[in-house]
């Protein structure tokens, strides 16, 4: 059964910028689509982005050009730089593999999140 870890969030002012990497763990990094989650207090869950079995890639309006989503299929970790942050972003950043519905929510595999707090 595939797990999804997430690792590298944590708290950094408004401008900052991390890097949120997932993992798979006890088995082979999935062959489908992969995204990026996340929810903040109070709200419901939202993509991130997506990076789909051809290689393209969706972002969220409010993320893009700020949010780069990317997959080391060598080390089985998919990852998703964040640069200038802002508190909005503010929110638990989950990790999703493989596509199986049409809903947006829509994922078979779903990591534990990892918490990106942005203070001003």
């Amino acid at each position: 059964q595939v797990q999804l870890v997430e690792s590298g969030g944590g708290s950094v002012q408004t401008g900052g910028s991390l890097k949120l990497s997932c993992a798979a763990s006890g088995y082979q990094f999935p062959n489908c689509a992969m995204a990026w989650f996340r929810q903040a207090p109070g709200k419901e869950r939202e993509l991130v982005s997506s990076k789909n079995k051809d290689g393209t890639t969706i972002y969220s309006e409010s993320v893009k050009g700020r949010f780069t989503i990317s997959q080391d299929k060598t080390k089985d970790t998919l990852f998703l730089e964040m640069n200038s942050l802002q508190t909005e972003d503010t929110a638990v950043y989950y990790c999703a593999a493989c596509k199986n519905g049409p809903r947006l929510g829509d994922f078979t595999h779903w990591g534990q999140g990892t918490q990106v707090t942005v203070s001003s």
